[in-house]
């Protein structure tokens, strides 16, 4: 299904501090300047410097708030010192958006390296971990935030010769659904994204990569068939996420796709149902 861009022309982030990582390129550029547009202070983190910096400059130019931080999302001591920089810099952060991840290498399980395995879960898993540990206090302490972590369709299903990244995640977007479980009675909101297939350096590997080429050619056809889906989107869906209008979908799985406005619209039904979620679903009782 096509996807319905979102209006966000009413939304108003000023006051709000977001931390974007991986936010020097590719999607997290995206999301970081389109928060800022909305009036949101954006702490860019990323471990390029060069890109950091010509992604703050780009918002200052647009007389938004930007400061650029280097940070290596693998690093557990080095999140805690960049969350404490960020709020002596810019405030306290009320917006965390766990952009930072890799594709994982391509191929059968058999032939899988442990080196790569424990590398991909370091940046898709461990880190959002790390990120959301070091800024929850903080939330915890206002009574108010709100996570956003970055996963993939990949994340429901599985996809031959992609384990490592499925696995990584699925098991994100299960960490959504219990950081969410764990903060709701304080105020603080989880949300899991799937962006689709943007055109970024994750995708030209598995384009032009041997490991791409030989084990994923269905995804390099779809790309180059013009399959693949503006990063803009995902930018909008942070952006009105951070603005509170979902609230009530605290924990769930959104996709770029969704028709974001009907979602809001039923999210009684879809708490009351645990819809848009990881789970069994099981035969009805009684069904032959």
């Amino acid at each position: 299904m096509a996807a319905i861009p979102l209006d966000i022309s009413d939304v108003h982030l000023a006051g709000q501090v977001a931390l974007v990582t991986g936010g020097g390129r590719g999607l997290g550029r995206g999301m970081a300047t389109t928060l800022a547009a909305a009036g949101a202070a954006v702490a860019v983190a990323g471990r390029n410097e060069v890109h950091l910096h010509e992604v703050v400059d780009e918002i200052r130019a647009d007389s938004g708030q930007a400061a650029a931080f280097p940070l290596d999302v693998t690093d557990a001591a080095a999140i805690v010192q960049t969350v404490r920089q960020i709020e002596q810099q810019l405030g306290p952060i009320s917006l965390l958006v766990n952009n930072a991840g890799v594709v994982g290498r391509a191929g059968p399980v058999w032939e899988l390296k442990l080196e790569d395995w424990y590398y991909t879960f370091d940046v898709n898993l461990t880190a959002p971990f790390l990120c959301a540990k070091a800024v929850l206090p903080g939330m915890v302490a206002r009574r108010q935030g709100r996570i956003i972590n970055v996963a993939s369709g990949a994340a429901l299903g599985p996809i031959a010769f992609g384990t490592i990244y499925c696995v990584s995640k699925a098991a994100l977007s299960r960490l959504t659904e219990c950081i969410a479980a764990d903060v709701q009675e304080y105020g603080i909101t989880a949300f899991t994204i799937d962006p689709g297939s943007v055109r970024t350096d994750m995708t030209e590997y598995l384009i032009t990569s041997e490991e791409g080429r030989k084990y994923l050619p269905w995804y390099r056809e779809m790309i180059l068939a013009g399959g693949d889906v503006p990063a803009e989107l995902s930018a909008r869906l942070v952006t009105v996420l951070a603005s509170g209008k979902a609230d009530a979908l605290n924990g769930r799985f959104i996709q770029v796709s969704d028709d974001f406005d009907h979602l809001v619209a039923h999210a009684d039904q879809i708490q009351q149902d645990d819809l848009y979620s990881l789970r069994r679903h099981t035969l009805n009782a009684g069904q032959p």
